[in-house]
């Protein structure tokens, strides 16, 4: 089925279902009729999948392959895909082709992004993280050493693929990763939140969560405002990722350098639940919901053993709602929303609660 993703001046479809990667041909024709070249932009894990000659884009085609791993997410792998473009002689009316997960579609879409300053992507998602969230609503970007996601654009496709065929070569770590993303979808939209969400088929819960992002993401582009609550778990799970980056940069390597994106929202569910229970906005009944549907799709809500609660303040502190202030997505008695200005000594004793160290 198609979800349409009503943005101005362009909108566009993610199409969803068994062996829609078999429409990328027609569709691209009838969307860029005047594209002469594509470079697909993926994985060599990827590239070797049985199923990879069926992403037949119907002009002449390059590949152009990044390595697999956060710490490809980075300026140098945008260099390095333009200057891939420049010999592949992509102009401004060519298209880039991502097939991957959500790091080829924020790699691939910043660099198409600025590449003659801006040429057309399509993207077939081959992972649940990028299906339900990473490949929707046009966010593009890279890592710093600093933090997640720091640089990048706003640079929405003309068509998202989303292949549910394709995640039966998933591995358990990527099931874990998308699982972790969709729980937050149990908390937003029109129903009131419940564990239904864990009961249905593979397929309703992709266009579930397709079907509420896409809304989310017409009614807010930018991330002015409704937007921000895409981020519902985001602002400790991407401070865990963030320590974990620069853990990494020493050359530590341990169980939070390796935390998988969807594994820390996860947790960061949990600690938002705690936070709002804090604060007053939530119940004790409202936790243990949060906790039910983290358990229900296989994750823990626990925090890794290790952790200062002084880093991890500090890593929310450069998060990309806040301005100058701590600011978290936050249920409460209106259902989930933005709340800016929360006292950092009252962060600090919700992550000593769930076992952080000073």
């Amino acid at each position: 089925m198609d979800v349409m993703v009503n943005v101005a001046p362009t909108p566009y479809d993610v199409v969803i279902g068994a062996g829609v990667r078999r429409e990328l041909g027609p569709r691209l024709n009838q969307l860029i009729p005047n594209a002469k070249r594509c470079v697909i932009v993926s994985q060599a894990s990827i590239a070797s999948q049985a199923w990879f000659s069926e992403i037949d884009p119907g002009i002449d085609t390059e590949i152009a392959l990044i390595g697999d791993g956060e710490d490809e997410k980075s300026l140098q792998s945008v260099e390095q895909l333009c200057r891939h473009f420049v010999a592949a002689g992509l102009s401004r009316g060519d298209v880039v082709i991502a097939v991957g997960g959500g790091l080829v579609s924020d790699v691939a879409g910043f660099a198409a992004s600025i590449y003659h300053r801006g040429i057309a992507t399509i993207t077939v998602s081959t992972t649940l993280l990028g299906q339900i969230d990473a490949a929707i609503g046009g966010k593009t970007g890279v890592n710093l050493p600093e933090g997640k996601n720091l640089v990048g654009t706003f640079s929405q496709p003309r068509l998202v693929i989303c292949d549910t065929e394709l995640l039966t070569t998933l591995d358990e770590a990527q099931w874990r990763c998308g699982r972790g993303e969709m729980a937050k979808y149990a908390f937003l939209g029109d129903e009131e939140p419940s564990t239904a969400i864990l009961d249905e088929a593979l397929e309703e819960q992709v266009t579930r969560c397709v079907a509420i992002k896409a809304d989310v993401v017409a009614s807010d582009e930018r991330e002015s405002g409704r937007r921000m609550l895409l981020n519902y778990g985001h602002t400790l799970g991407h401070a865990i990722e963030a320590v974990g980056l620069s853990r990494r940069s020493v050359g530590i390597v341990d169980h939070v350098t390796e935390i998988q994106h969807g594994e820390a929202v996860a947790i960061g569910l949990a600690f938002a639940a705690r936070l709002a229970r804090r604060l007053g906005r939530i119940d004790d009944a409202r936790v243990v919901l949060h906790d039910d549907i983290v358990v229900g799709f296989g994750l823990s809500p626990a925090l890794p053993e290790g952790l200062s609660a002084a880093a991890l303040l500090e890593a929310m502190g450069r998060d990309k709602k806040a301005h100058h202030d701590l600011t978290f997505v936050l249920d409460g008695p209106h259902g989930v929303e933005p709340v800016a200005g929360v006292d950092p000594e009252v962060v600090v004793a919700t992550l000593m609660e769930m076992g952080a160290t000073p």
